[in-house]
């Protein structure tokens, strides 16, 4: 090889590898992270601020949950059927995000309100939503804070008639709501498709 034809060798011998290198860079990347743009319910007036009560009886407002991603659900612990499956179900989707991004599922508080005040205490509803994952902050107050708070989430509840042993069932929407970090609401999570599609969803939008 001439000297003069080294610099045309050169390029043939470069252009290669570097094509090579940018489709490695393109295999490794992966697809870029969702933007706001295409949160399902980006733009959607959900969520607000309210006044509850937590399991020490103390004042929580939706400000004190700002910084992070949050998983909120509207429910009560005498709920005989959905409300518990739900509440597993979040729980077991929440593991499972903790089992491959520890870091990630760090970020997520799951919060449980109560549409039934009168018999869910503080400590009932507390204990409640710990018993399925240490980090589920259940949440009370009056029947007025309730309403207030469910009408800003957009979640309906109605109680039914009070039966002879004087149980009586709550009617309410059940929907598992998903927050970012600023309190806007980023879509609804599916609680009905087992804990691996749930922490697929997590792992979609929490960043």
């Amino acid at each position: 090889m001439t000297t003069d034809n080294a610099p045309y060798f050169r390029r043939a011998l470069l252009a290669p590898l570097l094509a090579l290198g940018l489709a490695l860079a393109g295999c490794n990347s992966g697809p870029p992270a969702p933007t706001q743009a295409d949160w399902p319910l980006a733009g959607a007036s959900i969520g607000g601020d309210f006044t509850l009560v937590n399991k020490d009886g103390e004042t929580v407002t939706w400000d004190d949950f700002a910084g992070e991603w949050r998983i909120v659900y509207f429910g009560y612990t005498f709920c005989p059927d959905v409300c518990p499956v739900d509440a597993a179900a979040i729980a077991a989707g929440l593991n499972r995000f903790e089992e491959t991004d520890p870091e990630r599922a760090a970020k997520v508080t799951p919060i449980f309100i109560t549409v039934d005040p009168e018999r869910d205490t503080p400590e009932v509803v507390g204990e409640f939503a710990a018993a399925f994952h240490p980090r589920m902050v259940g949440l009370t107050g009056s029947e007025e804070q309730i309403a207030e708070a469910a009408k800003a989430f957009v979640a309906t509840y109605n109680r039914g008639e009070v039966q002879d042993n004087d149980f009586y069932r709550v009617d309410h929407t059940a929907n598992t709501m998903l927050f970012d970090p600023s309190g806007d609401p980023v879509a609804i999570l599916e609680t009905h498709q087992g804990p691996q599609v749930l922490a697929d969803e997590l792992a979609k939008w929490v960043q």
